[in-house]
């Protein structure tokens, strides 16, 4: 047990490294070719404990591995959970922060803001959507300390699921408005559509992907918390970012949030 605890407190050290002098390495699993999913659960766990200890505040979670392409590609049969910092949060109309990141890529994503505290097991798609208070249309740039974003499944849970940042766009609706599945967005580069997508490319349905996050984080002794903030799961496929581009996503309802880069 004490060598698997310095092993999660060693990679926790190295993966926040990399973060904060924005450099890359190999995959944790090209050294650590038995890292189970539940260790590398811990090693971000620790990364989170350290970065409450610099100053962030925790204030929700972000899913990943939402659509059904992606889980069958990394064959798992659900999302998989990270956490957001207020450090992770860009204000509105701020350009990206390319001295933080190393090598990024922007999704579309449909964001909750939740009412009340969700605490699985037994979270359905309708009780999950009932403890929302507000969605929002939104971007999050995931970045990978992983070079040239190779990764196993267990390599991604431990890098907090490619965390970056992301920017909340200004409009929002309460969930009882919305028809989520539908909800459509033009993903637009330089003022030219790059992706389409609708809410049901996340796990059908963002609620069913909400309910999920909560019941497999129940399963660590989690919930979600009222007032926390929800990153869905992107709607389009990761597009990498270039300098001096403009990226706006466009959602029938939630607005247009947009991100300069």
């Amino acid at each position: 047990m004490e060598s698997v605890r310095n092993g999660i407190d060693e990679q926790a050290t190295w993966l926040l490294r990399a973060e904060d002098t924005v450099t890359d390495r190999e995959p944790l699993t090209d050294e650590m070719p038995d890292l189970d999913l539940a260790t590398a659960y811990r090693i971000q766990d620790e990364t989170l404990c350290r970065r409450i200890e610099r100053g962030e505040a925790l204030i929700g979670v972000k899913l990943g591995l939402t659509s059904q392409a992606k889980q069958r590609q990394m064959n798992v049969d659900r999302p998989i959970t990270a956490w957001l910092t207020d450090a992770m949060a860009l204000p509105a109309g701020s350009a990206l922060p390319w001295e933080r990141l190393i090598h990024p890529r922007v999704e579309p994503e449909i964001i909750f803001v939740m009412g009340r505290r969700l605490a699985g097991p037994g979270v359905t798609a309708a009780s999950a959507l009932a403890a929302v208070d507000r969605v929002y249309g939104g971007l999050e740039i995931i970045d990978s300390r992983y070079r040239d974003f190779r990764f196993t499944l267990p390599d991604v849970i431990a890098d907090n699921a490619s965390s970056g940042c992301y920017v909340t766009g200004p409009l929002s609706a309460s969930a009882a408005a919305l028809h989520l599945p539908l909800e459509a967005c033009n993903l637009e580069v330089n003022g030219k559509i790059a992706a389409t997508a609708t809410g049901a490319a996340v796990q059908g349905n963002p609620a069913e992907a909400l309910a999920m996050a909560a019941n497999s984080l129940a399963e660590r002794g989690h919930a979600i918390e009222a007032g926390w903030t929800v990153l869905t799961g992107g709607m389009t496929d990761a597009m990498p970012l270039t300098k001096g581009s403009t990226v706006t996503a466009h959602f029938t309802h939630l607005g247009a949030v947009t991100l300069t880069c």
